[in-house]
Order: C-alpha cells, then sequence, then structure tokens
C-alpha cells in the first residue's frame, strides 16, 4: 500500500513557510544566530537557530504551540482543505512538547493554564479537531508519527490524516546539552571534519497524508513506507546494526534496492559519533555508483528536535517537486567515512529525483526511515 502527500506546511528559522525554507536552504543561508531566547552567560555555547518572533517584551510562553497551529494551517491551505478536522485524526511528534513555557511560568511567573501545556486542546480549539496524538520520541518524533498515520490509514480508521512536528528551545534541555558535549559547537557543520557537535534549532512542521489515489490532483508526493525500529543498543550512541536494520525494513516494505534512491535527506546531527555512525552505514549500503546524492538540513535550521525528520521530508519532496537538492551548509572538509558519499556542498545540485530516503535517528535507538517518490 501507498500513501499520497497532499499538503506541506513548516515554520523554521530561514523561512515562514515550506518553500521559504527550502529557497533559503538552496541559496545557503543558515539560521545561526547568538542565543536570545535567555541569558546564555552561564553557558559555554552561545549561537542557536531560533526563530526570532518574540519582539520587544522578551520570550514568551506557547510558541511551540503557535508554530504547530501555523504549520497545519499552512498544509491545509496547500492541500485544499478547510480547516475542520472533526473527521482528520491529527499527529504530532515533539521532544520537548511546551517545557520553554513551564520554565518561562516557574522562573518568570508566565501565566499559563496547564491544559495549555497539551496540543491537541489547541488543535481541538482552533481546527475543530476531535482526535490527536502527541508522540515524544525522540528526534524521530515526527517520522514516527507519520508511520502511524500510514498504519490508520491502512487499517481502515482515517481516510486523510494530518502529521506534524514542533519544538522550541528550552533552557534546561540547552545546559543538559552544554554540559553533555565536549567540544563547543559554534555551529551545526554536519560531516565536516570541523564539527564540534548539535546545536539547537526550533520550528514546527506539518503535512497532509492521505489514501493513495484519492485525488488525481495536487498529490505532492507519494509515501512509499516508513521503516520503524528502537534498537534500545546505547542512550545516546547510534547502534549501526540498529541504523542498518531500519534502512533496510523502509527498503523492503518500499519495494526498492538501495540502488533505486536518487536522495538521501541524512540525519546529520553534527556530532561526531552520530555523523560517523550514519556516513559509514551509508557508505556501506549504497555502493552502486554514482549513488545518490546527499544533504543534511540541520546545517541551515539547527536540530529542530522532534520535527526534524518530517522538516527532511518536506525538503525532500520539494527538491522533487524544483529539480534542486540543498547542500550541506559549512561542509568543505568531509569526515572520513563520508568521503566516498556525494553529499552536496557548495551550492544547491540540480537534479531529477524521483525517489528519495529520509533518515531520523534518535536517542535510545529509536530510529525512522521513510521512502517518498515523486508524484
Amino acid at each position: 500500500m501507498t500513501w499520497d502527500i497532499i499538503g506541506l506546511g513548516a515554520v523554521s528559522s530561514v523561512g515562514a513557510d515550506a518553500r521559504a525554507t527550502y529557497d533559503a536552504l538552496c541559496a545557503g543561508r543558515d539560521g545561526r544566530a547568538p542565543v536570545r531566547v535567555f541569558d546564555p552567560a552561564f553557558y559555554q555555547a552561545r549561537y542557536a537557530y531560533e526563530i526570532d518572533d518574540r519582539g520587544p517584551g522578551g520570550d514568551r510562553p506557547l510558541r511551540a504551540t503557535g508554530w504547530l497551529l501555523t504549520a497545519v494551517e499552512q498544509a491545509l491551505a496547500d492541500a485544499g482543505l478547510d480547516d475542520d478536522l472533526s473527521d482528520v485524526p491529527v499527529l504530532v511528534g515533539t521532544t520537548l512538547r511546551e517545557q520553554r513555557s513551564v520554565e518561562l511560568w516557574w522562573s518568570e511567573g508566565a501565566r499559563l493554564a496547564t491544559d495549555e501545556l497539551h496540543f491537541g486542546n489547541a488543535l481541538r480549539r482552533r481546527f475543530n479537531a476531535r482526535t490527536s496524538y502527541t508522540f515524544a520520541n525522540a528526534c524521530a518524533a515526527s517520522l514516527y508519527a507519520l508511520g502511524m498515520a500510514a498504519d490508520l490509514i491502512c487499517l481502515g480508521q482515517a481516510d486523510t490524516v494530518v502529521v506534524a512536528g514542533t519544538d522550541s528551545i528550552a533552557e534546561s534541555t540547552f545546559a543538559a546539552m552544554d554540559r553533555a558535549q565536549t567540544l563547543v559547537p559554534d555551529a551545526a557543520r554536519p560531516f565536516d571534519r570541523g564539527h564540534k557537535g548539535m546545536v539547537m534549532g526550533e520550528g514546527a512542521v506539518a503535512v497532509v497524508l492521505t489514501r493513495a489515489g484519492a485525488r488525481r490532483t495536487g498529490v505532492a508526493a507519494r509515501l512509499r513506507a516508513v521503516g520503524l525500529n528502537c534498537d534500545a543498543g546505547h542512550p545516546t550512541a547510534p547502534d549501526p546494526a540498529g541504523v542498518e536494520a531500519g534502512i533496510r525494513d523502509a527498503h523492503q516494505r518500499a519495494g526498492v534496492r538501495p540502488g533505486d534512491i536518487d536522495l538521501v535527506m541524512l540525519h546529520g546531527t553534527g556530532t561526531a559519533r552520530n555523523d560517523e555512525t550514519e556516513a559509514a552505514v551509508m557508505s556501506r549500503l549504497f555502493t552502486d555508483a554514482p549513488g545518490p546524492l546527499m544533504t543534511a538540513v540541520k546545517s541551515g535550521v539547527g536540530h529542530t528536535l522532534g520535527g526534524s525528520g518530517l522538516l527532511s521530508l518536506v525538503t525532500a519532496v520539494l527538491s522533487m517537486r524544483h529539480g534542486a537538492v540543498p547542500p550541506v551548509i559549512g561542509l568543505t572538509d568531509p569526515i572520513e567515512q563520508a568521503a566516498e558519499l556525494r553529499l552536496v556542498q557548495g551550492a544547491a545540485a540540480p537534479a531529477r529525483i524521483a525517489l528519495a530516503q529520509v533518515n531520523a535517528f534518535g536517542f535510545g535507538g529509536i530510529n525512522a526511515v521513510a521512502v517518498v517518490e515523486k508524484a
């Protein structure tokens, strides 16, 4: 069975919608800037990929919820659907949910009702969404949600599902990463020898998924499969065997071979262990010359946590539509494990993309891999 993607939406540090984000990435523009969401004086790291929408009043709660609603609105409009989701499930992937809002309530006394912390309540108020689920599957959350959405349609539980992801930067998480990382990263530089670690980003993303063939026009791309697993190999370090198993499962479900893939959207966190493991697995799987093009959007928008996998998928769909793959921004000297990979460097690469693979790997060995094809 296959599924159609009929609507796209996104909000990021480089663009107010999906197309603007894609255009910025293709142009090599990133959203990196000094941290503004809180005073970084207590931390070693001083940069992030924030959405600068706070205004003169400073930080405010419920920004992740606001971006979520915007991304869903965009995806529905792109799909030509109205905003009544009373019969359409909404699945949201996240890592932190509204953790920053709780911090603002605790530290600054921000006015906040507890029911506002649940995305489902905001979705119900804005879209009359009677059925919604929130998945906290670390950095693979939104692709996990996509897999669950495909299952809902396959099982006859829904004809259309909205899948989304959202996260804002929380100071407690920023502090934890600041202490955990040995080096001090000043930019996200996946697969470059100068990479120093993960840099957090903000944003939201949404897609509308339907049963394949339900519409004759307006199909952005077709979802062939989502492979999911949890190898539980290590709390933070990716397990090569688990990553490879997730990819092979996605290929088998999609009925494709590695040689059929034209583009791989890499997870690409910029941490040494992730980059080395992912690049080594890609080199082992993709042996047919010349191999697929590969890129990593975290180089432009930072690590947008729960929504990062779905944002990579949206970028893949737009690459298919517009015939250009964004570069890995800042990549000048690839690590040894990536030496044989066709990483896009310097500028966007013109390409005819028919089939793309999207990687998302989270803490605890939570792996999700999607295969999408051009409509």
